[in-house]
This record gives C-alpha cells, structure tokens and sequence, in this order.
C-alpha cells in the first residue's frame, strides 16, 4: 500500500483513544451492511463506482513487464497481506461470489478483493469508499522478484547499460543466471590480459624504422580489442565511463612523455584494475599515474620560490576537485545543489582552497630509478629512448620539491613542515570524505550506463551506496556499480515509455554495440580499428582516451540549447557531440564498416600508414553475419532480430515496417550470392543504427 494509507495507519496509531472509538463504530457500520464479511459487499460486486486511485498500491501506473502474465488474485492478496499487515491480518479466507475474487480481514475490517482484473480495496483504510487501485498486470513488478529476466528484449536492454550491447551467448547468460547473478560472475572475473603486456606481445616495445615510440595511437588497439571481444564486459564498460570522469588525453601528453601509447595503455590498466576496488584507491592511483602527471601538470611541480616569483601549478587542484571529486556546488545526497537562503547554489571550494591545495601536489616527477634505455632509435634525434617501464611507476616524491608551508583547503589544516607524502594522504583522504562525492560521482556515472538526467531519487540512492556499501564501507565501487545497474529506475519499465528516460548512445558504445552483436574479429590480430582522423565526411568524432580536453567529450552538465531538454533543463552528455557534420560522418563512417568491416594498410607495422606509397590494404576487423545471412528472405524476422540485438528491442512496430519496407527494394532471396546478402545485411544494420530509436538507449 502505499503513502496515503500508510499515512493513514500512522496517524490512527497516534491519534488515541478517541479516534480508535471511531474507526470501530466506522466498522462496525460497514460489517453491518455488508454482512461481517461473510457476504461481500454489493459495491464491490458492481464496482463501478470505485474511485480510481492506483497510488493506494504502489504502482507508478507504467505498466507490467513485457511478457509477463499478470498475477493471480490469490498471489496479489498473499503479497498485501506480506506487504501491509496493518491493513490485512489476520489472514483471511479466500472467498468467490459473482466473479468477485475476494478475502475479508475482521482484524481491521477492510475488504481486498479482484473483479474483472481490477484491485478493489473497502473498508476503514479508505474511508468507506470504494477503491479501484489498479489492475492486476500492473503489479507484476511488486510481485514477481526483479532478478527475473522474462525476455530477450529485457536480456538485451540490461547488457545495452552493464556491457556494450547484446549478442545471441550473452542474452542466454543473463536469462539463465538473471541480472544480479550474471552480474556478480562479471564483477568475480579475474582481469583478462593488460593492454601493456599486450603492446609487449606485439613488438611494440621493439624499435625499428616503422615502429615510433612516440607513437600516440597505440593504446587504441588494445583498447578496441577489449571492447569488441573481451569477456570481462563489465570491467571494460566501467573503465570507459572511469575514463570519461578521469580525464586524459594521450595526444595531449604525446610531447612530455616517451611511449605516450603505453602510458595511455596502463593508465586504462589501472581504470580496469582499481575500478573494481574502492575509490579512494583509484583516486590515489590516477593522482600519481605518469599520464595523470604529464596531463595536468603535476609532473615536475615545484614548490614556491619568491625570488623567480614561481608558485605551485595550480591545475591539478582545481581539476582533483572541479571534474574527479566535489564538484563547483554543495550538493544534497541526491545531486542537487544546496541553496542558501537567497535560493542560489553554494559554491563547494574557492580559490584559497585551490592555492593551498596545490602546495600538496608538489615535489612529484617520473621515476627512471633503475632504468635505462632499449637501445639506440634509429630515428634522429632520438638515439638513446628511455626504458617505458617508468609509466609503470606511480610518480616518485622528492622532497626538496615539496612546499613545506601550512596548507589550509575545505575545512582542513596540514601544518608547515608535515611531510609530503602524509600531505597527499590527508588531501585525497578530505576528497574522498567530503559529502559532495558520493552524489557527484553517482551521478556522473548513472549519465555513464544508464540515463543522462537521472532522477534525484535514483542518484540519492546510488550515492547512499557509496557511502555506505551496508557493511560500513564508504567508496566500494563495486556496490555502486550494483547499485546503478540493478536499480528500479534502470530494471523497470516505466524508463522504456518515458520521454525524459534514457541517453543518447556515444559513438565508441556504437561501435562496440556493432562488434559485440556480430562477434568481430581480427584477421590478423593487431586489431588496429582506425576510426578516422576527425574527418567531418566519414568519422564517429570520439576515440578512447583522446578527449579534446579535460572536459572529456560531452560535460556532464551540458543541456542541448533550443530543444525541448531545455526548457526542461534536462542535462543530455552526450549532444554535445552532435552537429550536423557529425550526424553525417557518423553515417558515412557506419555504411562502410557495416558492410566490409575495418580494413588496415601494411599490418605488422606499429601504426597506420604515413602515406600510401607501398601500401597493402587487407580486412582486418570482420563482422560474422552467418546467423544474418541465415534470415535473408525473410526481412520481417531479420529486423526484429537486428532490433533486440543492437537496439534492445526498443524499435517501435512503426519503425521496423518502415525498415522492412525499405529494404524490400532489394529484391533479396534466400538463394541470392552472399555478397547480395552481404549488402542486405549490411543496409538493414545501417537502418537500424542510423535511426532515432537506436540512438536513444532506454
């Protein structure tokens, strides 16, 4: 039951006496009229003059769960009375009289009966009125445990916000083993390779005339293989999303750091392996990690000196605060802002805060301790390149770098002299304690898997996790990671016919939806999946680990101007990567790929080619659309199979028949030569990937 007659039941605990003397007259009465039960109630038999109120029982009115019987009457009242046994107890006998499914409670005097499909509640909890609290198909997700996967199409939606999208293995593996446990196998599973040791496994550490140290893309490979084939899906899926919070560029530290494609490989190492940890562990691994340090500065960071006029950079401070922890605002445990009393948000940290707290950040370099070089390069000027195994080291401290003043941030003192290393633990340890952080990061990483303007209900429960994982464990990103995907707002329905549920897909989640369904691989195992050169004509516009800025892609809090979202002020990420030339390169990129998969230029070589002199092109990354193939003549059934696997099932009737009708042009049999089917397929994955109803995952 719900608020009101909860309400109603407190209130009658407290109210005494007198009132109880009321409700037993009130009882009496209606036992009277209707017979103590034994006959039921001739409104009830009617029940056309039942009051609609659908609150009484909890149900949001969005809906049952696709595919799902509604409830029996006796399963319905066996739950009200688990449920409510103030308003149902003692438990009563089922009753039938003229298609009226009924129990009677003498305890309280209150009627629960089903007629027609519609829930009938009378007696003292309503005021003597006759309720229609819904239907019995709406109480399917009350009733039957949420773990329960009862479709495909739902099989597929919770891989679209955990993963990177549906295949036929993994759909049969969340219905056998249901949404929690598929996801505690994913969140038991061991790491799979590094992508360093697999850089190492491929040679790149070896130096030679076409194999560049400096070479920015490397990371990318490693980076795609995981995402296309991994097992591991759920590490890989929330070290992405780490990676769009804790920001770097590896184009951007390309020139302070040798082997940048190697730091940007361990620095999504170190996302995949403390993701799953606490967050102040990954907190301090990204504060020390070589390509945190080249990216914001605290590299080489020195403490004050008054005679050159030098101070401490100050990027790190602001950005460790601004972008990773405690945002620009105090917020509520829900992610809204604090106001104060003229109703304007309050700002978390202002520039001493910022000034002190860079002070930390001092007396941090690269550690070559113990290392040499590989060997000569045989590109001038680089004759001797250091050993990259110092990418592997988080940045030493050196003390005599380090500011020894006093430094005063967010309510903290750390005394003048206090040691560096102790300095940065009571830095990171106020970061990750300060009460912004729970509902700042909660929210940011709802926008993430499931939705972009998440309701403050669902962020306040996400956060509440993160503070405490309900074993007296704050930042168990585990428990918050279970907390987002299990949760009712992503589980339920009512997100699947909501206008302000939902998120655009990113363009790299495409991608991998595309190479997840159709079980890519790499023919010649390089897996160099180049996506463009942000080519306004044919490019997805966002690489791994490339962001244009700290700011990753898309703020977190960017509202699409002139549109509906803004009037509403609903915050959608992602738009920001959209304009019309990137709708277009999207396009042009994806009819290509579709249909021929990726295909790569002189393949043992470190990078893509410099230029197309002596250039062999052969497939690399191929698509397997054997199962595809296997429905060509039948284009009904291939698009609705196209609709669970890339779009969760979430294509409206209306855009499947216009798929399907546009596709019939085609003139396509089960006996047409493969490349005809080829071009078949290919066109009907375009179509589907091409339209709104994908874009906008629910």
């Amino acid at each position: 039951m719900q608020a009101m007659m909860g309400e109603e039941h407190e209130e009658n605990s407290r109210s005494g006496s007198v009132q109880a003397t009321g409700a037993a007259m009130a009882t009496a009465a209606l036992l009277a009229a209707c017979g103590g039960g034994d006959t039921p109630p001739a409104a009830m038999l009617d029940g056309r003059a039942a009051v609609s109120k659908p609150e009484l029982l909890e149900v949001q009115g969005s809906g049952a769960r696709r595919s799902l019987a509604a409830p029996t009457p006796d399963q319905l009242m066996d739950w009200a009375e688990r449920q409510f046994p103030h308003l149902f107890a003692p438990s009563a006998s089922q009753r039938v009289a003229d298609g009226l499914v009924y129990r009677f409670y003498s305890g309280t005097g209150n009627y629960l009966g089903v007629r027609d499909g519609q829930v009938l509640l009378l007696g003292p909890a309503t005021g003597g009125q006759l309720v229609n609290a819904g239907q019995l198909a709406d109480f399917v997700d009350a009733l039957v445990p949420q773990d329960r996967v009862d479709n495909d199409e739902d099989a597929a939606r919770f891989l679209h916000h955990a993963a990177f999208g549906a295949s036929d293995t993994d759909i049969a593996s969340v219905r056998q083993k249901g949404y929690a446990g598929w996801l505690e196998d994913q969140l038991n599973m061991p790491m799979g390779q590094s992508k360093w040791d697999w850089l190492v496994s491929q040679g790149y550490m070896t130096l030679t005339d076409r194999q560049f140290f400096f070479f920015n893309d490397l990371c990318q490979f490693p980076v795609w293989r995981d995402l296309m084939s991994a097992p591991d899906m759920v590490r890989q899926r929330w070290a992405l999303a780490l990676s769009e919070l804790f920001v770097i560029s590896v184009p951007s530290i390309g020139g302070s750091l040798n082997w940048p494609g190697f730091a940007g490989a361990h620095f999504w190492d170190t996302l995949a392996y403390h993701g799953f940890s606490n967050f102040r562990t990954l907190l301090e691994a990204v504060t020390l990690h070589p390509a945190m340090g080249a990216f914001l500065n605290t590299r080489g960071n020195q403490k004050e000196d008054p005679a050159s006029g030098r101070v401490p950079d100050e990027n790190y401070a602001r950005e460790v605060m601004q972008l990773f922890t405690i945002g620009l605002h105090d917020l509520n445990l829900d992610g809204t802002p604090r106001l104060n009393a003229n109703g304007q948000p309050t700002d978390s940290y202002g520039q001493s805060d910022v000034t002190n707290l860079a002070r930390v950040f001092t007396g941090y370099d690269l550690d070559f301790r113990g290392l040499g070089s590989v060997g000569n390069s045989p590109v001038p000027p680089y004759y001797s390149i250091q050993d990259p195994r110092y990418l592997q080291r988080p940045m030493q401290f050196i003390a005599e770098r380090h500011s020894t003043l006093e430094k005063r941030f967010l309510g903290v003192h750390i005394p003048a002299g206090t040691p560096g290393p102790e300095a940065l633990r009571i830095a990171l340890d106020t970061l990750f304690n300060h009460p912004n952080t729970g509902p700042f990061f909660a929210r940011q990483m709802i926008q993430r898997l499931v939705a972009s303007h998440p309701d403050p209900d669902y962020v306040a429960r996400v956060a509440a996790k993160f503070n405490d994982n309900g074993a007296g464990v704050r930042g168990d990103l585990k428990a918050v990671l279970r907390a987002i995907l299990l949760d009712k707002a992503a589980r339920g329905p009512a997100g699947l016919y909501s206008r302000t549920f939902g998120k655009l897909r990113e363009p790299i989640m495409r991608i991998a939806n595309w190479a997840r369904a159709f079980k890519v691989r790499s023919l010649a195992s390089t897996w160099k999946f180049n996506v463009g050169n942000w080519d306004t004509e044919a490019d997805l516009q966002q690489y791994p680990l490339a962001a244009p800025s700290v700011f990753n892609f898309f703020r977190p809090g960017y509202v699409p101007p002139s549109t509906e979202m803004a009037t509403q002020g609903a915050t959608a990420p992602e738009f920001q990567l959209v304009s019309e030339s990137s709708v277009s390169a999207y396009i042009n990129y994806l009819q290509n790929i579709v249909y021929q998969g990726a295909w790569i230029g002189n393949p043992a070589e470190a990078g893509f080619p410099r230029d197309n002199l002596g250039v062999t092109y052969m497939p690399d990354i191929v698509p397997d659309y054997s199962a595809e193939f296997a429905l060509v003549g039948n284009t009904l059934l291939l698009v609705q199979r196209l609709n669970i696997l890339l779009a969760g099932g979430q294509l409206s009737p209306a855009t499947q028949d216009f798929i399907v009708n546009a596709l019939r042009i085609d003139r396509i049999r089960a006996d047409s030569p493969d490349e005809f089917k080829r071009i078949h397929v290919a066109r009907a994955i375009l179509f589907v990937m091409a339209s709104a109803e994908y874009l906008i995952q629910k």
